[in-house]
């Protein structure tokens, strides 16, 4: 069994920052990849941005240039730094973390960017 916890969401204004943690533990030998996705009102879930164990990353264009992801192995945590956020990226963001092939989520946290 395998669990995934996110934390630091919130509500900010146009143009500020927020950072988001996820850790992964249970019956873990090795994961393959941690990542955020996101599911906003009446959308389907989106990838975010990935990190594979050897720190190789990829993210949506969308958040390209403003959203940082990084992983820490020891730990079997995932970061997400967000930067510049836009009303758009309100949405509630998922953890996940691949662990022998299987796709492992979180139960989410709210980000809502408004004025």
């Amino acid at each position: 069994q395998v669990w995934v916890v996110e934390s630091g969401g919130g509500l900010v204004q146009p143009g500020e920052s927020l950072r988001l943690s996820c850790v992964a533990s249970g019956s873990i030998f090795s994961i393959e990849a941690m990542g955020w996705y996101r599911q906003a009102p009446g959308k389907q879930r989106e990838l975010v941005a990935t990190i594979t164990g050897g720190g190789r990353t990829d993210y949506a264009d969308s958040v390209k240039g403003r959203f940082t992801v990084s992983r820490d192995n020891t730990k079997n945590l995932v970061s997400l730094q967000m930067n510049n956020l836009k009303p758009e990226d309100t949405a509630v963001y998922y953890c996940q973390a691949r662990v022998r092939g299987a796709d492992y989520w979180g139960q989410g946290t709210q980000v809502t960017v408004s004025s």
